[in-house]
């Protein structure tokens, strides 16, 4: 058997998870715990990928950009290039309702890879910008996996310390009723364009990490089944509202997709082109199974704490009320 091979798919397979598992906690954020409805996930992904690649690539005549600058100047330039454009965005389209707004940023995504696609000066057009560096120029493929999983620990903590906070409390209120939420004072366009920027520069940020990872990206790379479709799947999947379905739904669903294309791989070059199809249908049956046997997805949305409140005095709130 061929150990070694098991063990670099081992580390590929678990550094694209907690890549997407990146996006599917920032998704969370926009969607899970405020209800706003972003088709546009590859384009923010995008952003933050050339953003880092421009800012942490070797030099190439052929294109703009290139200053071979550190990986976390690259990973500030992408969250923040992503948040810019999500502001820019959402300020036009943020009051839409959630179907309207969904179809408004699957739109501006496919633009803005078509941009990318065809502005060869700065993104390279279709041939795409290569030479990007790994972290501190190793070859050591548990670096790379290490930097992913401290970013899903961080983003994970701050997700969770969002959801519990006075601010995602006004998000979750405006999710369930934004009227009533109006009603109470809240500023609603506000609070919802701030959880949309925040969750596309965390978008950005697992653009960074997959240029870095990968070392070279193109225009391919963001379609929206890949970049939309399936990280909706993981969270769906896992759990709408909860950080840790997010996660243990981005595992299960790249377990399936990376155990179904080892399988098609082995089969001739027809049929492996054809079977591409039969991947993403595995994923909506998987996706249908799972809301068929749990409607809220594995792990369902559970009401966060009271700040401020110890255990026992909750306790006994809830003893004088029974």
């Amino acid at each position: 058997m061929n150990y070694l091979g098991f063990y670099h798919y081992g580390i590929y397979f678990l550094t694209t998870a907690g890549i997407f598992g990146v996006m599917a906690l920032a998704l969370n954020i926009q969607w899970g715990l405020s209800g706003v409805f972003n088709l546009g996930i590859a384009g923010f992904f995008a952003v933050g990928a050339y953003a880092s690649a421009l800012m942490t690539g070797a030099p190439d005549p052929e294109h703009w950009g290139g200053f071979a600058l550190p990986l976390i100047v690259g990973i500030v330039a992408a969250m923040l290039t992503s948040g810019l454009v999500a502001f820019v965005i959402g300020a036009a389209t943020i009051r839409l309702r959630s179907d309207y707004l969904a179809i408004a940023t699957l739109g501006i995504a496919e633009i803005i890879r078509l941009v990318i696609k065809n502005e060869g000066e700065i993104t390279g057009g279709v041939r795409g910008l290569t030479g990007i560096p790994s972290p501190f120029n190793s070859d050591n493929q548990l670096v790379m996996l290490a930097i992913v999983l401290i970013a899903v620990v961080v983003l994970y903590w701050l997700a969770d310390r969002a959801r519990i906070s006075p601010w995602g409390r006004v998000l979750r209120g405006i999710r369930e009723n934004e009227d009533a939420a109006m009603a109470a004072g809240k500023y609603v366009t506000r609070f919802r364009l701030e959880a949309f920027v925040v969750g596309a520069a965390f978008m950005g940020l697992a653009g960074a990490l997959y240029a870095s990872f990968i070392g070279f990206i193109s225009p391919e790379a963001f379609k929206p089944v890949y970049g939309t479709f399936l990280i909706w799947v993981m969270l769906i999947a896992g759990g709408s509202g909860n950080n840790v379905g997010a996660l243990v739904g981005t595992f299960l669903v790249w377990l399936v997709w990376s155990f179904s294309s080892l399988l098609t791989d082995l089969l001739p070059g027809g049929l492996a082109t054809q079977a591409g199809a039969v991947r993403i249908l595995l994923i909506g049956l998987l996706l249908q199974v799972i809301l068929l046997a749990r409607p809220e997805g594995l792990f369902p949305e559970k009401s966060p704490p009271l700040i401020g409140r110890s255990r026992k005095t909750r306790g006994d709130i809830q003893q004088k009320h029974s």
